[in-house]
């Protein structure tokens, strides 16, 4: 792994060393992409919408949420800001890289969660707006520009968490194929004429879940909080 690492240390060191204005850009994209967004703008922009893409949004998100952290819990990941002190790579090859606000995050680090709910709970909106253009359109154009901006939103945010030094490429990657895939594999299983009661269980049944699972794996002497 050291080798892909390396390389992505690279592609970092190459973005941080693009056009100046371009720094403002990358922070803004990164900082409006916390998956907190999804809860907080998407899901009651979608929801005014249409309330079944609404409730869409919210679900894939909250899913989308949970994986996220279950799947760093077994792939664990660096983070590339620590990375290259603690392996020595910045004392063998010398580095310009900067440190931003949003730099020092801890934890695991594969897959990117900004990618991967990002990229899964805005999956029904971009499906329910190709529909929608492809009703009122017969521009092929106008019915791929969802899925066209949707791309495009999920490349500046994964560059964006390489230029802040959060996450080495092939985790950026992993995220978005990783959250294309969820959001395409749930946006039809929406349980969208459930109870309130039904959410809240199943909230509490995924919190019980990770605490369990968390619990499991220090017993079998896996240390997740490295």
């Amino acid at each position: 792994m050291e080798a892909v690492h390396s390389a992505g240390i690279h592609v970092a060191e190459a973005l941080q060393a693009g056009p100046p204005w371009l720094e403002n850009f990358w922070i803004a994209v990164t900082s409006t992409a916390d998956p907190k967004c999804i809860f907080t703008v998407f899901f009651p922009l979608s929801y005014f919408l249409d309330r079944k893409v609404g409730v869409a949004v919210l679900w894939v998100g909250l899913l989308a949420e949970w994986l996220n952290v279950v799947l760093k819990w077994f792939l664990f990941g660096e983070r590339p800001f620590w990375w290259i002190h603690e392996s020595g790579f910045a004392s063998r090859q010398p580095v310009t890289l900067r440190q931003f606000p949003v730099t020092c995050e801890t934890g695991p680090g594969s897959p990117s969660g900004h990618c991967m709910i990002t990229g899964a709970a805005l999956w029904p909106l971009v499906s329910a707006l190709t529909t929608l253009a492809s009703r009122h359109s017969k521009s092929l154009l106008l019915k791929l520009t969802p899925f066209g901006a949707y791309t495009l939103l999920l490349l500046a945010v994964g560059l964006s968490r390489i230029f802040v030094l959060a996450h080495f490429p092939h985790q950026v990657l992993g995220g978005i194929v990783a959250g294309a895939a969820l959001g395409w594999g749930l946006q039809a299983r929406t349980p969208a004429s459930r109870s309130l009661g039904f959410f809240a269980a199943t909230s509490l049944a995924l919190l019980l879940g990770a605490l369990a699972l968390h619990r499991l794996m220090v017993i079998a002497g896996v240390d997740i909080d490295w």
